[in-house]
């Protein structure tokens, strides 16, 4: 129990810190970047190119996959979680420093652009070996509550991200919050990522790979081409499954932001304390959610969550239109409950769909390239929802149309409940 439970730890504030760097980033797109980087263009068209260069960072995300794969099946996880934990740290730290739009013009946002890729390529490679090494490390009887704890690194690092500039957007006046201020939490990164590896450095390697690495045969095909080849229905479930659990949590997280600082004219605090509860609730829940999937097996809890977001979503617009804190904040945390019903079986779900030598490339594939369509598109989408109908009844459609598609994936897939990862056959050899 003692090692299980330090991978987990350790795998759990690693994937907090990565979170925190990303998810910084989108709440800033909302909030900040606008004005600091993109200020000679109307508010709404503002956000859009702040979260266009918020969805290049998801571009890059299936190419951290796929390098940080193939590397991870060769070499093992935990040497790339270090690397990736390295990148992302390295690249949120800099766009601290980023000279803004009024100082460098064009130069800046294209730095912040090029700092964006590098994030998006390291959370590509950390969200498979993170969730891999402790699939791989626990039983499977309790590996969907295991396995769920790095998921919870994202509402943690969510909610690390928020209560920062929550606490800075409420201390500060609004010029000072866009004069400097908004730096602080970019910074803080640094300190973050010591603290990661220090942690994340003292951990073992797999058993379960170390095992598969002394029977593998000396020649053996590239991870990806056996993927590619092998396992494409894998992917492609994964992929389905992943595509509204994305595209949610970014419309209840990002996009509530925009919403309701532009037409609903409220102070942004709202939207931020608002994320900030219900983010809480959300990482509470996420390791029950992968328990249940441990009795009742990781379709049925993924296929409730699935159809609960998709009829949420024309409630939570509603609630949001009261205007009302305490509303808002019942919308956000019962979105991101029933989020958490897909979020936290998946680790566990998407590491059993694939055998032990592609395991790391498979995963990360199915997962990183849905990203690009789902989170790294959704607040893009919604806002330009928004812009051209005034309304929010087509965004809610949106969602319940990326739910659908979900639902079907899941209800097609095989479950993986109680699979022996150490018995899983590889097609891997020349």
């Amino acid at each position: 129990m003692a090692g299980i439970s330090r991978v987990v730890g350790a795998s759990l504030i690693g994937t907090t810190v990565e979170w925190y760097d990303f998810f910084l980033y989108g709440s800033a797109a909302a909030l900040v970047f606008d004005k600091v980087f993109f200020p000679s263009t109307e508010p709404l068209t503002g956000t859009l190119l702040a979260f266009a260069t918020y969805a290049i960072g998801f571009l890059a995300r299936p190419i951290g996959g796929l390098v940080f794969g193939h590397f991870g099946d060769r070499l093992g996880r935990k040497k790339l979680l270090v690397l990736s934990l390295v990148l992302m740290g390295g690249a949120t730290f800099a766009m601290g420093l980023l000279p803004t739009y009024a100082s460098i013009g064009v130069a800046a946002p294209v730095l912040l652009t090029v700092l964006r890729l590098v994030q998006g390529f390291a959370l590509g490679g950390e969200w498979g070996g993170a969730v891999l090494i402790v699939s791989e490390h626990g039983d499977a009887r309790r590996r969907g509550f295991w396995a769920s704890w790095p998921q919870a690194g994202a509402p943690a690092g969510n909610l690390l991200a928020t209560a920062v500039l929550a606490i800075l957007a409420g201390a500060q006046s609004e010029a000072d919050f866009l004069a400097w201020g908004w730096r602080i939490p970019f910074l803080l990164s640094g300190v973050l990522v010591l603290i990661g590896l220090w942690i994340r450095l003292a951990i073992a390697e797999s058993p379960v790979f170390l095992e598969a690495a002394r029977k593998a045969p000396k020649r053996q095909r590239a991870p990806i081409v056996t993927v590619l080849r092998e396992n494409w229905r894998e992917v492609l479930v994964a992929m389905g499954a992943r595509l509204a659990e994305n595209v949610s949590y970014y419309v209840i997280t990002a996009f509530i932001l925009v919403y309701l600082t532009g037409p609903l004219g409220l102070p942004k605090s709202v939207g931020l304390n608002a994320v900030l509860i219900a983010s809480v609730i959300h990482f509470a829940t996420i390791p029950m959610w992968g328990a249940l999937s441990d009795r009742l097996g990781r379709r049925p809890v993924y296929l409730f969550g699935a159809l609960g977001v998709g009829a949420w979503a024309f409630a939570f617009f509603p609630l949001l239109d009261t205007r009302s804190f305490l509303w808002i904040t019942v919308a956000t945390t019962v979105g991101l409950v029933l989020h958490g019903a897909m979020y936290g079986p998946q680790a566990a779900f998407f590491s059993e769909l694939f055998g032990t030598r592609v395991r790391y490339s498979g995963a990360s594939i199915g997962y990183q390239l849905a990203s690009i369509l789902a989170g790294g598109l959704a607040p893009l989408i919604a806002t330009a929802l928004l812009k051209e109908f005034g309304g929010p009844v087509p965004i809610a459609g949106y969602v319940a149309l990326t739910a659908l598609i979900t639902a079907v994936a899941v209800v097609v897939a095989r479950e993986t409940r109680n699979s022996d990862l150490t018995e899983q056959t590889d097609r891997a050899a020349a």
